[in-house]
């Protein structure tokens, strides 16, 4: 379960995919309608891969927890957000029984089940196997004596430049401190 590029932004209804980064905020698209706005960097905007629930003894990411969903409904739908209140806080409590029930409110679960039924609906919460580091394929960094490689070069007291010919190019700063 991947929820890197997924977003909540307040004060707009539903989640988002981040599709690219601009100047001054995110081109994100709803997972709704698929239509493609700015949120700007004023928003209040949060990653789901962030987000954490509650539980008695440590708060537990929002990926466990939808995978617990995911578990107890066997990959399918779950309950709608608009229930009653009694029966979101049953249905929360069998799917995930170690919430703290004192910190975990019922907009919260009402929230975190919206956000699980439109992942769940737009396919976004399939069981994925991780590669481990040791299946991944080595990249062979090319080696400076390579001709065109891309060479940074540090200096002390001086801004390091990339350069494609791997020449030193650097810019003095003064002692005083002003350019």
């Amino acid at each position: 379960m991947d929820l890197s590029g997924i977003i909540s932004i307040a004060g707009m209804s539903g989640l988002f995919k981040v599709i690219a980064q601009t100047k001054n905020g995110l081109i994100v698209e709803s997972l709704i309608d698929k239509k493609r706005v700015q949120a700007f960097s004023t928003h209040k905007i949060s990653a789901l891969e962030d987000v954490s629930i509650y539980s008695t003894a440590d708060d537990v990411p929002l990926k466990d927890v939808f995978q617990k969903i995911f578990d107890k409904e066997k990959g399918g739908a779950c309950i709608d957000h608009k229930s009653s209140e009694a029966d979101l806080k049953k249905y929360f409590k069998a799917a995930f029984p170690e919430y703290d029930e004192e910190r975990v409110y019922v907009s919260d679960i009402k929230k975190v089940l919206n956000w699980y039924n439109s992942l769940q609906k737009d396919g976004l919460l399939d069981k994925k196997e991780e590669a481990a580091d040791t299946d991944k394929p080595k990249v062979k960094a090319p080696s400076a004596d390579v001709k065109g490689a891309t060479k940074t070069v540090k200096d002390t007291g001086s801004k390091s430049v990339k350069t494609a010919s791997a020449k030193v190019k650097v810019q003095g700063v003064r002692k005083s401190g002003v350019a």
